[in-house]
């Protein structure tokens, strides 16, 4: 039976910060999640992506950067895992330094990319640095999944039996709500009862049928587990199970749900987009 996996992910994990991680399996149009736990480093995370499958990961990072994005900084264009290595080859301060030059003296509106799924979902570009600083966790986390030996979809797809694909967690609660509702707080939010109100009735909705409908199948969680979910303030136990959600759909859907039109350098996020 193939393992369901979700991870959310951060650039720079710790105990106070860990990456969040949902593990289950499906059951005919049940996503049971067997087990939720916390990863504090990443060599625990590049251990995790070499466990033995099969398995298929949704993972909560950008996989790519925009196209324009790689053409214009010239880093190889060949495939996915010329520009990941070549990215890698800089280390942290040079990749940061060339966002941030390049940014430099650009009009407003056109400083930070973006992809043609964070338009689709309304994501932020993967070139962003601060306050929601995805360029740092493409930075940390492209590398590492390239050096796993998985199937990366669609960015470096091979024969693996153990699949990574790119999840978005916001999404997943707009398929399942019409909208997303403010469920964690952040730095400059402190915690309201609407915000663990919020994450309670994205739990209800899982086991029920509005996610089958959107996603082909339910999620069900032990009790304990769920009020583990409603009681995590800052919602990654809640974004790994979306996670897990979302990487389940995709085991089902032909190509994992990427379009044929995608484009391997920047990668798609897998979800019904309802």
């Amino acid at each position: 039976m193939t393992r369901i996996r979700g991870i959310d992910f951060t650039s720079a994990p710790s105990r106070r910060k860990p990456l969040t991680v949902a593990e289950g399996e499906i059951d005919r149009d049940v996503l049971r999640i067997r087990d939720l736990r916390c990863l504090t480093s990443f060599g625990e995370f590049d251990d995790a992506l070499k466990e033995q499958g099969p398995w298929i990961a949704g993972i909560d990072f950008p996989f790519g950067q925009p196209r324009r994005l790689i053409e214009d900084l010239k880093w190889p264009r060949e495939s996915w895992l010329d520009y990941v290595a070549c990215v890698r080859s800089m280390g942290k301060d040079r990749f940061e330094r060339a966002i941030k030059d390049y940014t430099k003296g650009r009009r407003d509106g056109d400083k930070e990319h973006k992809r043609r799924i964070d338009r689709i979902t309304g994501g932020i570009s993967p070139m962003k640095l601060h306050f929601q600083p995805v360029g740092k966790m493409f930075f940390q986390g492209a590398p590492r999944i390239a050096a796993s030996g998985a199937s990366i979809v669609p960015c470096a797809p091979c024969e693996s039996d153990r699949v990574i694909v790119e999840a978005y967690p916001a999404q997943a609660v707009k398929t399942l709500l019409g909208k997303k509702p403010g469920y964690k707080h952040d730095a400059k939010r402190k915690q309201t009862d609407e915000h663990t109100e919020a994450r309670r009735r994205i739990v209800s909705i899982l086991p029920d049928g509005r996610c089958r409908e959107r996603y082909g199948l339910t999620v069900e969680l032990n009790r304990a587990d769920r009020e583990r979910l409603i009681d995590d303030a800052a919602g990654d136990l809640l974004d790994a199970v979306l996670c897990a959600l979302q990487a389940a759909w995709a085991s089902g859907q032909p190509s994992y749900g990427v379009p044929d039109e995608c484009d391997p350098l920047e990668g798609w996020i897998v979800d019904p987009l309802g």
